[in-house]
């Protein structure tokens, strides 16, 4: 079974540097991207296994990349973070289809449990 890569999507650098360090820490191959456009852009998108992005960026918000990625028939699972966490935010994160959402910060240890979740959602799937 090939390592899971993950990519992380978020417009500040310090929460980009923070993940990418715990997921490796794991034993991920993750790739961080500063925008979603710059993630829509980037040849790993097929390779990806999971995306975790922030609700809440500048252009494309991480409500607007799941809904795009679906119209694109793209069917990795998203965790999505947010400072701003509210009902609303949550309810249309999880009716878009995200596995997970956290408010930041989060506990490292809730960040991993929300992705061994999705990444055995994701595995047991079919098609994938």
């Amino acid at each position: 079974m090939s390592t899971p890569l993950i990519s992380v999507v978020d417009d500040d650098a310090s929460v980009r540097a923070a993940i990418e360090n715990l997921l490796k820490s794991r034993g991920y191959i993750v790739h961080t991207f500063a925008s979603a456009k710059e993630f829509l852009e980037s040849p790993q998108l097929d390779e990806t296994s999971c995306v975790i992005t922030d609700v809440q960026m500048s252009v494309m918000s991480g409500l607007d990349l799941v809904a795009e990625m679906r119209a694109r028939d793209y069917d990795a699972p998203f965790i999505l973070i947010t400072a701003f966490p509210n009902d609303r935010v949550r309810a249309a994160a999880l009716g878009a289809g995200a596995i997970g959402f956290l408010a930041k910060p989060f506990a490292a240890h809730m960040l991993i449990k929300c992705l061994d979740t999705a990444l055995e959602k994701h595995r047991g799937g079919a098609g994938s």
